[in-house]
């Protein structure tokens, strides 16, 4: 199975922490790089967790507050200075286009890669991404300010095939693709071998959802409905619900009511308020409702 791995590089929320980094983690799916959000500081997490700068192939911004995208300035400089020659690819609300010109234009004068830039309507379901082995698409979410969420979903692969019925048949090498494919295999005196003999299932496509900072969504389940993986914000405890009702924020138990509702294979919770010396109660409120709710730290690996 090919790797589908988070990698998260900051899990705090908007004040600065000496414990948390800002916003951002790098999706890894098969040896392809993609970062969601790039908060202060996110170059430096990528090298102190050593992932590599130039595989990084595109970046996908929530929405326009700094905890999310104020480390792209600095990021884009590293690229310039580090010989990137690849073109990269921001995905953002639409009103950032003129502050990244703003920003190439006055820092980054001399870089020899293109950026290029994608507006995002944050208000629809749609794909903005689609190559052979994935499509990824937006999720609408309800913030301050225009604000969407990112669900990956890997493509299902060809069936696996059976070595052993393969070379009981002395089938060629270049029939391989087709039996894949769902062909049957015919002997030379006639006799047809069912596809199904000579494979077996796929891997199970997976599915990531990362949902940024929101206030509880009732109908957001559908959406994210059976995915693999589910991320969504958990700024607070229900004992500081009147602080996420002002702030349209989420509370742990109300991350943990959108997985358990959406049957998610795992929760991961971040964006923790800097109230919270310790985030064990976050995890409990949790897990109270959805037992596979994991918390995020800085240089976690989730594996999907």
């Amino acid at each position: 199975m090919e790797n589908f791995k988070i990698h998260i590089l900051g899990c705090g929320s908007a004040l600065p922490t000496i414990k948390h980094a800002s916003s951002s983690q790098v999706i890894e799916l098969r040896n392809k790089l993609f970062m969601i959000d790039c908060g202060e500081g996110t170059q430096t997490q990528l090298r102190k967790h050593h992932i590599p700068f130039s595989r990084i192939q595109a970046i996908f911004i929530s929405h326009l507050h700094g905890d999310h995208c104020f480390g792209i300035p600095g990021i884009i400089s590293t690229f310039g200075l580090t010989g990137r020659t690849a073109p990269l690819h921001i995905y953002a609300p639409a009103n950032y286009e003129a502050i990244l010109q703003q920003t190439i234009s006055f820092f980054c004068q001399n870089i020899e890669f293109k950026i290029i830039f994608h507006s995002l309507n944050t208000n629809i379901q749609k794909v903005i991404f689609e190559d052979r082995s994935l499509t990824i698409e937006t999720i609408p979410l309800q913030h301050r300010i225009e604000c969407c969420g990112f669900l990956f979903r890997e493509k299902p692969t060809k069936p696996h095939i059976i070595r052993e019925m393969i070379d009981f048949y002395n089938i060629p090498i270049s029939q391989i693709n087709n039996i894949k494919a769902g062909a049957d295999w015919v002997t030379p005196d006639g006799k047809i071998i069912p596809n199904k003999k000579l494979t077996y299932a796929p891997d199970t496509a997976r599915s990531y959802a990362y949902c940024s900072d929101t206030k509880f969504i009732p109908h957001l389940y559908k959406i994210v409905k059976n995915v693999s993986t589910l991320y969504h914000e958990s700024t607070y405890t229900e004992e500081h619900a009147d602080k996420a009702k002002i702030y349209l924020h989420s509370t742990a138990k109300q991350a943990a009511t959108v997985a358990s509702k959406a049957n998610v294979g795992k929760l991961i919770l971040g964006h923790y308020s800097a109230r919270y010396d310790s985030e064990a109660t976050i995890l409990k409120e949790a897990r109270e409702i959805f037992t596979e709710s994991y918390l995020s730290n800085e240089g976690d690996i989730f594996n999907i």
